[in-house]
């Protein structure tokens, strides 16, 4: 018994090796799947190239509010920052002393009718008295001029009359435009400068609020490729003017209002080698105010049909663009591309690179390598994977 052990133990190393050495043996791992992608043709639709300045608001009309006539300011007749309207009271000057240089113009022509009058009546009397040789024709030269000299001295007091007519009519300053009035310069009480000299006295400014001109520049390349297209008859920014443009302020995202091109300049300017151009809006609410900053986008471009894609599917490869395109045999192929603008619904405009029936990686980019085959969904077809690059 004490000598069979050793071959029961070698008995037993025999039965595990083969065993252990079974156990040893790894089977090749599964190759894992083809990723999952999203894939879409090309969008193909007419686009518009679009050119983009910064510019300030200015008004329409823009009053100096100034007095005619010289007084003192007796009332205000509105409030400071409030709209008004053409024609609506705003100052009174002192009406008195106007009101009686005006009685006296009156006065003065009802005395210069009535010498009218009297010397009228003294001509036909001497007209009949010199055919009556009662009267020398020295006298009725003397008469003759008495009534001249007193119709031009009608003529000069009725002139005199409606001066003052018109200078109590200054009394009362009036809007010459609707808009919004600034704040009153002066206080009742003060004597206020008149007339048509530089040292009349400033009451208050109106600027018009609707609709508002919008005034920005660009350079002279953009001006001369605008004209080019304007006068090949393609409807882009030019010197005629009514083009849609599109505006945004400083606080929004997206370009919300719409307005037309009105006029560009005549010169270039020197120092800058910018010219002028100028759109005008709408602004009922008066939101928009003049010396405002906005962002203004023109047309830069006829429209014409392009290839678009998410923006989502363009890859960056050191200062290359590409997109990935599936093939019939499902395999991503890398394809460099030249890029256009952005839209307004994130697409982007792709220049050169892709053909319209291709099928390009929309969602997935980061998970598939040029080579690499995959498993493609088409973009909207089912629950496939979310719309991010992983």
């Amino acid at each position: 018994m004490i000598h069979s052990f050793p071959w029961r133990l070698a008995a037993a190393f025999v039965v595990v090796t083969p065993v252990l050495a079974a156990c040893g043996q790894s089977q090749p791992p599964a190759a894992p799947p083809p990723p999952a992608v999203t894939v879409a043709k090309p969008i193909e639709r007419g686009v518009t190239d679009h050119d983009e300045y910064v510019g300030r608001f200015v008004a329409v009309d823009s009053v100096e509010v100034r007095a005619r006539v010289s007084g003192y300011l007796d009332k205000i007749h509105f409030r400071d920052g409030q709209m008004v309207k053409q024609g609506d009271l705003l100052f009174t000057i002192d009406k008195r002393p106007f009101q009686n240089t005006l009685d006296q113009a009156r006065g003065a022509l009802a005395q210069a009718k009535a010498n009218l009058a009297f010397t009228q009546t003294d001509l036909d009397r001497a007209k009949q008295l010199v055919r009556d040789h009662t009267i020398t024709e020295q006298a009725f030269d003397q008469r003759t001029q008495a009534f001249r000299s007193a119709e031009a001295s009608v003529a000069a007091n009725e002139a005199a009359v409606r001066q003052a007519e018109l200078d109590l009519e200054f009394t009362e300053l009036r809007a010459p435009v609707a808009g919004r009035i600034g704040d009153r310069r002066v206080s009742t009480g003060n004597l206020v400068t008149g007339g048509t000299s530089g040292n009349t006295t400033l009451l208050a400014t109106i600027v018009s609020i609707d609709p508002i001109r919008f005034e920005f520049t660009m350079d002279e390349a953009s001006y001369l490729r605008y004209e080019r297209f304007s006068r090949s008859g393609k409807e882009v920014t030019g010197r005629d003017g009514g083009v849609v443009v599109e505006l945004k302020l400083l606080d929004e995202k997206g370009f919300e209002h719409r307005g037309y091109m009105d006029f560009l300049d005549n010169v270039i300017d020197k120092s800058s080698g910018t010219i002028r151009g100028r759109a005008v809006f709408s602004n009922p609410d008066g939101v928009l105010i003049p010396g405002m900053f906005g962002r203004i986008r023109v047309p830069g471009s006829p429209t014409y049909q392009a290839l678009l894609v998410p923006d989502v599917a363009i890859g960056t490869e050191q200062a290359r663009k590409f997109v990935l395109a599936i093939d019939g045999d499902n395999t991503a192929v890398q394809k460099y591309v030249t890029l256009g603008p952005m839209t307004d619904d994130n697409l982007r405009v792709i220049r050169d690179g892709i053909a319209a029936g291709d099928r390009i990686v929309v969602n997935g980019l980061m998970r598939v390598r040029p080579g690499q085959k995959v498993t493609p969904q088409e973009k909207g077809s089912g629950p496939g994977p979310q719309a991010k690059n992983q």
